[in-house]
């Protein structure tokens, strides 16, 4: 079973350097992986914080399914992620340092067709990196441009 769902944080490699990913599980409802099914999931603003040794997501919008009956739910809540301990463990040690925070990167469906989030652990790019990173693209864009038209 090959899931074509892959929800995307593109902000992620712009805005921060990524020191390390992790993949985990979601605590979700019924309606909630239907939705996701659906492509009806957005985790651009979702950033992820620890409540007693738990980590949990924040602001991963996951719209109501169109089909549900009363049992809705709140688009934007705190959901659970589910890692191993020494995974939390690590996690929790990097984010006690000064600048680091953890993101969301991707969201998706795996290969047993259960919804895992990629989260990576960030530190914030100034402006001269964003600058850098512009630039960058915009060479390589232009490089692959030349191989193209060198090859033909």
């Amino acid at each position: 079973m090959r899931s074509k769902i892959n929800i995307l944080n593109r902000k992620v490699k712009y805005e921060y350097f990524i020191l390390s990913s992790f993949n985990a599980g979601i605590m979700l409802t019924g309606n909630e992986i239907k939705s996701i099914r659906n492509n009806d999931a957005n985790i651009s603003d979702c950033y992820c914080l620890f409540k007693d040794k738990e980590l949990f997501a924040r602001n991963i919008y996951i719209s109501e399914y169109k089909n549900s009956g009363y049992s809705d739910h709140d688009c934007t809540r705190d959901r659970k992620l589910l890692l191993n301990k020494t995974e939390l463990d690590k996690i929790f040690d990097k984010v006690r340092e000064k600048g680091i925070s953890v993101v969301a990167k991707r969201l998706y469906i795996n290969e047993k067709g259960l919804a895992k989030i990629e989260i990576s652990i960030v530190k914030g790019k100034k402006l001269y990196d964003k600058r850098n990173s512009i630039k960058d693209r915009d060479n390589k864009i232009k490089l692959d441009k030349l191989k193209k038209n060198f090859n033909a």
